[in-house]
């Protein structure tokens, strides 16, 4: 590797870094409760690297840390519904998991851009596009599974934000309240739903039971 490469590569991290410590610290602290100096400390950069690579400063990086947050979270939605899993038992499965990953870290890991999107949403127009932009994103991944499963546009629109909704409402209640319960419930909501919209299609559902047995 040349010199010129490897500064490349080492300037490359460093804006990494300093992406994934704002999206953890704006996460857990809310975006105007965290100031710079403390993203700095936590990407463990120079102040400078801030404004080389973000000459807006906060806000840019805040818009780049909603970006990062969104593609992250639109592939781990892309795994947990693979071409060769039924969409209905793939939805359950996807709340099983959400629950698991809750309860793995005492109920403090859950959508990372939910914080920023409710503090941001009527303030900061630039983080707000840039939020509704990441949950379109996701949304899209559910519009597609579901119209390969045989649903209308209109119905998997649909569909898509029933889920989205159920989700998200379940990870602020399980939060709070330090339970499994809301995701699990919510989770058998959004496989009848999902079922339900495939049977107003005409499609034949099969529920088999093996995802529900999974939940605690």
């Amino acid at each position: 590797m040349s010199e010129t490469q490897a500064t490349v590569e080492k300037q490359s991290a460093t804006r990494t870094r300093l992406v994934e410590s704002a999206l953890a610290l704006f996460s857990r602290n809310g975006y105007a409760a965290t100031g710079v100096k403390a993203i700095l400390a936590d990407a463990k950069t120079p102040y400078g690297s801030l404004y080389h690579w973000f000459p807006g400063g906060k806000r840019e990086l805040g818009v780049a840390a909603v970006q990062h947050g969104g593609a992250v979270y639109r592939g781990l939605f892309e795994s947990r519904y693979p071409a060769d899993l039924d969409v209905v038992e793939a939805t359950e499965v996807a709340f099983i998991e959400a629950a698991d990953v809750l309860e793995r870290t005492d109920f403090a890991d859950s959508c990372p851009l939910a914080t920023i999107a409710l503090e941001v949403a009527n303030t900061d127009e630039a983080m707000r596009l840039a939020a509704a932009a990441a949950f379109e994103s996701w949304l899209v991944v559910f519009e597609q599974r579901f119209l390969a499963a045989g649903m209308s546009p209109e119905r998997a629109r649909e569909v898509a934000i029933n889920v989205f909704c159920l989700i998200e409402g379940a990870a602020l209640l399980s939060r709070t309240t330090k339970s499994r319960d809301p995701m699990h419930i919510a989770g058998r909501t959004a496989a009848n739903a999902v079922a339900a919209g495939l049977a107003a299609e005409g499609i034949e559902v099969k529920r088999k039971g093996q995802a529900r047995g999974r939940g605690r």
